[in-house]
């Protein structure tokens, strides 16, 4: 069985903020394979059903982010599945906007909610999908970021990117981790032109 955890924070104040589309993508899920995510346990909200004919459970963790963690650990000791049978889906302030990551292990980046869960497990050999949500504007502040609300065009840019968030999990869950990674993991062309300015200007500045 699958566990997927989509990393939030819980009430309704926070619900269409941009660090919750670990939430949205679950939601996204739930609709597509009608899975009701309602139950309550390991301090979390959760759900269990199939996708493709994979056993899976969807998960929310109520502890708020910074402590997601608590939540993670719980289900894994209980379920018991193995390290590679967890997924988790969440914003990246790292990522430009709409840009999806998919990973089969690593670091927790600059991510509180996966600092949580990677230190409160004791390992970091798990997928994970990431979703972009760009950097703060030059009057924005990082936590009002993330807590904000993205406006109209941002909001249907998050939208396809939750939509494809959602997609790579289907993949991953059937076994094709490596197809999700071909498929999504392909820097945009704009992203290549920024960076390639960028490293110009250092080259001019030396």
């Amino acid at each position: 069985m699958f566990i997927v955890v989509g990393l939030g924070n819980p009430g309704s104040e926070y619900a269409r903020t941009r660090h919750n589309i670990g939430y949205m993508t679950l939601d996204v899920l739930s609709d597509r394979f009608n899975i009701d995510i309602r139950r309550h346990n390991f301090k979390a909200v959760f759900g269990e059903g199939q996708i493709r004919g994979q056993k899976v459970l969807l998960a929310k963790p109520e502890t708020y982010m910074n402590n997601s963690g608590f939540s993670v650990m719980e289900l894994m000791n209980f379920y018991k599945c193995a390290h590679g049978e967890l997924i988790v889906v969440y914003d990246d302030i790292d990522l430009p906007l709409g840009a999806v990551r998919v990973r089969a292990l690593g670091s927790s980046g600059t991510h509180n909610g996966m600092k949580s869960v990677i230190y409160s497990l004791g390992y970091d050999d798990f997928p994970r999908v990431r979703v972009g949500i760009g950097r703060a504007g030059e009057t924005e502040n990082i936590v009002g970021h993330v807590l904000g609300a993205p406006g109209k065009e941002e909001a249907a840019e998050l939208a396809e990117a939750i939509a494809k968030a959602a997609d790579a999990v289907q993949l991953i869950v059937v076994g094709e981790l490596n197809k999700a990674q071909e498929l999504y993991n392909i820097r945009p062309k704009k992203e290549k032109k920024e960076k390639m300015g960028e490293e110009a200007e250092r080259t001019d500045d030396n």
